[in-house]
C-alpha cells in the first residue's frame, strides 16, 4: 500500500511541475514579449524550471473578484506559481529581460 501512497504523489508531484511550466511559459508569451530561454533540472527531490522572457516587469497577483463582485477570468497563474514553488528567483538578465526560476518539490505537499 505505501508504494502505491508514493506513485500518486509522484504523480501529484509531476503534474504540479507541468503547471508550473505551463504558467511561466503563458505569461512569458502573454506578458513578457515571448519565452527566450526554458531550462529544467530535476534531482532526486526537486523539479527547477526557469524561464526567460523579454520584459523586465516583475509579475503580480491581479484582482480576482471585478468591480460588480464577479469573479474574473485571467490573472490566476502567478498565485499558482507562488502556491505550488518551495522557492521562486526573479533574475535581471544583462541583455534585458528576467529569468524566472521556480523549484517544485517532487514530494507530497
Amino acid at each position: 500500500m505505501a508504494g502505491d501512497r508514493d506513485t500518486v504523489a509522484g504523480d501529484e508531484a509531476v503534474g504540479d511541475a507541468l503547471l508550473v511550466a505551463s504558467e511561466l511559459t503563458t505569461n512569458a508569451m502573454l506578458h513578457g514579449g515571448g519565452v527566450t530561454q526554458f531550462e529544467v533540472t530535476l534531482d532526486d527531490w526537486d523539479v527547477r524550471l526557469s524561464v526567460s522572457d523579454r520584459s523586465e516587469e516583475l509579475p503580480t497577483s491581479a484582482r480576482h473578484i471585478d468591480d460588480r463582485g464577479f469573479m474574473r477570468v485571467g490573472g490566476h497563474g502567478w498565485p499558482i506559481v507562488c502556491h505550488l514553488a518551495r522557492d521562486i528567483t526573479i533574475s535581471e538578465l544583462d541583455a534585458g529581460g528576467k529569468r524566472i526560476t521556480a523549484v517544485v518539490p517532487l514530494s507530497p505537499r
